[in-house]
Order: C-alpha cells, then sequence, then structure tokens
C-alpha cells in the first residue's frame, strides 16, 4: 500500500529494483548509478516525512501494514499470556490485554486491536470497543494491582463502539469508571498512543503516569473526518480539520498533553517492525525506571495532578 504522498519515492525505488534487475541480468557495472540513486532516494525520504501535514500523519497511523497491539506485545514480551471476558457480558475481541514478561518482569498489556482482513476487522471490530472490552481492561488493571504489577496500555482505536447495543450496555459508564479508577491505580501505569487515538475511546485506557504517543499517532477528541462532517457537512475538509484540530505527537507535547514522543522508523513503524518494537520496549523500560522510584501514594497524586492542570487558562 502507497501513499498519496509516498508516490515518488515508489517510483524511485521501482527505478532502483529495475537497475538492479538490469545490473545482474546482463552482468553491467552500475554501482556507481545504483548508489547515487539510493542517496537520492534516502534524501527523498528524509525531506517528505520530516515535513509530512498533520492530515499526512493520520494517513500513515492508519496505514494497513502498521503494527498493531498484538503485534507490539509479542515482539517486545517472552511467554504472553492472554486473558479473556470482563466477567459479566462478553469477551471484547477489540480490546486485548493480559500478562507478559518484559526483560524478566512481569507487566499487564492492554491494548486496543485492529485486523487486518475483513474476518479479521469484524471480529475485532475495527478496534471499537463495547463497554464490555473497557470492563474488560478495567479487570485487567485490578488484577494488575493486586498482585503488583506494573501496567502499558497500548492505545490504537477510531473511537469507542457508537451501536445502539453498547449505549444500552453503558458504554460512557464504563469509560467514565475506567477513568476514575485508572487515578487510583497503585502500580505504574504506562500509556502509549501507537496508531490513531479518539475520543473517549482511547482515553478510556489512556489515564497514566507516563502518556507517551508514537511519532506517526494522533490523539484528539475526534477524527478530522467527523470534525468535518459537523462542521462543514462534508468529508471533504478532512485536511482543513485535522490542521486546526493540533493531533499530532507534536501537538499534544507542545500542548503538554502528553509526556513524549517515540520515534519511528524513517517511512513509519510498518518500514521496520523489530526495530520500532525494540524502541518502544527501550521507552516502556525507562519510564518503568524512573516510576519505580516513586512511592504509590505520590504516583496516584502527580497523576492527578497532571491531568487535573491540563485545559487550564491562566490569564
Amino acid at each position: 500500500m502507497v501513499l498519496e504522498f509516498e508516490k515518488p519515492i515508489a517510483d524511485l525505488e521501482q527505478k532502483l529494483q529495475e537497475m538492479k534487475e538490469l545490473a545482474t541480468g546482463r552482468n553491467i557495472d552500475l554501482s556507481s548509478d545504483i548508489e547515487s540513486l539510493e542517496e537520492k532516494i534516502l534524501a527523498l525520504k528524509k525531506e517528505t516525512f520530516q515535513n509530512l501535514t498533520r492530515w499526512q500523519r493520520v494517513q500513515l497511523s492508519r496505514h494497513a501494514e502498521r503494527p498493531y497491539a498484538l503485534d507490539y506485545i509479542y515482539e517486545m514480551t517472552n511467554d504472553f499470556i492472554e486473558l479473556h471476558g470482563d466477567r459479566n457480558v462478553a469477551d471484547d475481541k477489540a480490546m486485548v490485554g493480559g500478562l507478559g514478561d518484559l526483560d524478566g518482569r512481569s507487566v499487564m498489556f492492554v491494548g486496543q486491536q485492529k485486523g487486518r482482513n475483513t474476518k479479521q476487522r469484524q471480529m475485532r471490530n475495527f478496534g471499537m470497543a463495547n463497554p464490555e472490552g473497557y470492563r474488560k481492561a478495567l479487570r485487567l488493571m485490578k488484577i494488575a494491582e493486586k498482585f503488583g504489577k506494573p501496567i502499558v496500555t497500548l492505545i490504537d482505536t477510531p473511537g469507542a463502539f457508537p451501536g445502539l447495543e453498547a449505549e444500552e450496555r453503558g458504554q460512557g459508564e464504563a469509560i467514565a469508571r475506567n477513568i476514575k479508577e485508572m487515578f487510583m491505580l497503585k502500580v505504574p501505569v504506562i500509556c502509549i498512543i501507537i496508531g490513531e487515538g479518539a475520543s473517549g475511546g482511547a482515553l478510556g485506557i489512556a489515564i497514566g503516569d507516563r502518556v507517551m504517543m508514537l511519532e506517526n499517532s494522533w490523539y484528539s477528541v475526534i477524527s478530522p473526518e467527523n470534525c468535518s462532517t459537523i462542521l462543514w457537512r462534508s468529508w471533504d475538509y478532512k485536511e482543513q480539520a485535522a490542521e486546526s484540530l493540533k493531533l499530532t505527537a507534536l501537538d499534544m507535547q507542545g500542548n503538554g498533553l502528553v509526556d513524549g514522543i517515540i520515534p519511528e522508523p524513517l517511512g513509519g513503524a510498518h518500514k521496520n517492525m523489530k526495530k520500532m518494537a525494540i524502541t518502544l520496549k527501550e521507552a516502556i523500560l525507562q519510564a518503568l525506571k524512573e516510576l519505580d522510584k516513586i512511592k504509590p501514594e505520590k504516583r496516584i497524586e502527580q497523576r492527578i495532578d497532571k491531568f487535573c492542570s491540563m485545559g487550564v487558562v491562566v490569564e
């Protein structure tokens, strides 16, 4: 899958491939030309990805090949054990979680999971959790608190499921309860937006001591398309909406809404998933190292103060 702004790069990469095949097939020395073209491609990549618009970063966050929560969890951990169900209604496949060994330390992972193909997307409900998904997430967090295990949440959702049945089962209450309970968790909580972070669907598992974003993720009260639909009654203004929403990692950090940005490989996380997983793992371990030094009561106090200070206007 090639995004619109990636087409010039893809064209050059196609020429590079053809040149290599020609050199191999006809036994011609084109090493200098190949090297020159590779340098040109690298320079174009750097220029392109350093100057992405907000809408282009939204597109990148939704790339079909971008790693999802379980991809990172299985890559980062040993002996991951997925836990299921909210012990009330059902096991929501859009919300995943379980215990995994992270460099010898047991960590509770919770995250939203999308699907790769039509069947998986239907099963995962496109990463949009129902109330039972948020209740499952809270159940797993409470288990982690009981046994003194740190919590890492991986956020990637276009929003909580807005269906009638979700509202009937208390979607708003489930998200609100998660927000309330996460403030009071005695164990370290690290929240990372790995793709899309939309509305209360993201916030329902995003109250933590450290909130970080991958370089090409976004975090906002509403998606650009829905914002465009509300303001202009059309999706055609989604690029303008994305600019106005200021939803990128740099925007969020500049407004003091997240604590850090985790860099991605050139071209996006999907270009080198193993490298991205290593970088993500290092960021988690560093954050845990810092949080372990703080007493639980102090962590809770700092967590509350951090979120209560957001959005306050000082004149």
